[in-house]
């Protein structure tokens, strides 16, 4: 698929705000709303945009519950054949308290981003993903205290 320079210019706008009417949108950007919402759809259906959700204010909502603990946890495995990667890759993104996972190198085997409500919430994931897996080597958790930045759009270069 080629992208020209109204495709590009879609993307970094819908990426920055999903939000806006196709006729804001198509304004925005100088085009017609027929054209902005037939290139939108022709970018989804080429999965070049996967799904547009709204980010939540993590702190916002952990006050509003009373809770809200994210762990960065270094996973490294005693085999890391492709198999043994893929199945412990598999339960990972299975359980719900995993929000990443990323296989890595080198260093540890993988990396998860898991948001769980509290210290016990933590313990009960780190049993059932790290504990009970036998080929689970060493883990090394760290908590998050702030985040400093979070950012979701992906830097785009025009060709």
């Amino acid at each position: 698929m080629e992208l020209d320079s109204t495709d590009w210019a879609l993307l970094g706008a819908l990426q920055a705000d999903a939000n806006p009417s196709n006729q804001a949108l198509a304004q925005a950007l100088g085009i017609s709303p027929p054209t902005a919402l037939r290139r939108t759809r022709r970018l989804r259906d080429a999965g070049l945009i996967a799904r547009q959700v709204a980010l939540l204010d993590e702190d916002k909502i952990a006050a509003l519950q009373g809770h809200g603990l994210t762990a960065i946890a270094e996973v490294s495995l005693d085999r890391q054949g492709a198999e043994h990667l893929d199945a412990f890759e598999r339960r990972a993104v299975q359980e719900a308290a995993v929000a990443q996972c990323w296989r890595v190198a080198p260093g540890p085997d993988f990396i998860l981003v898991l948001r769980v409500a509290d210290m016990p919430g933590y313990q009960d994931v780190a049993e059932r993903l790290f504990t009970q897996d036998a080929n689970v080597r060493n883990v090394r958790a760290f908590f998050a205290v702030r985040r400093a930045k979070f950012e979701t759009q992906i830097p785009l270069s025009r060709p």
